[in-house]
């Protein structure tokens, strides 16, 4: 780990919020991508967007967060868009998961 300030740090919040949304429409529309395929590759999913807006002053409770990310209530996106997870992809979440930064603030 280096003491350097992060680059990122100097992007424009107007900017980055803009990202973050178009981030965030792309996962509404690429449902195909499941949370658990995210978990497993990358080690967060559309929950994990909910959490972090949440942890930045989001005022919704978790509900109201992942509803806000998946563009519909949770329940009806796990009815609608999420398939069961096989015990290969939840494997693959938890050695993912090994691999996160404790906190990447």
């Amino acid at each position: 780990m280096t003491d350097a300030p992060d680059p990122l740090d100097t992007l424009d919040d107007a900017i980055a919020a803009e990202a973050f949304r178009r981030l965030v429409r792309h996962l509404r529309h690429r449902h195909d991508a499941q949370n658990i395929e995210l978990m497993g590759l990358a080690g967060f999913c559309r929950n994990c967007l909910a959490d972090w807006i949440r942890d930045y002053g989001y005022p919704g409770d978790k509900a109201e967060a992942r509803a806000l990310i998946h563009g519909m209530a949770q329940d009806e996106w796990k009815a609608s868009r999420q398939s069961p997870a096989t015990e290969e992809q939840l494997a693959r979440m938890e050695a993912s998961l090994k691999r996160n930064a404790p906190d990447l603030r």
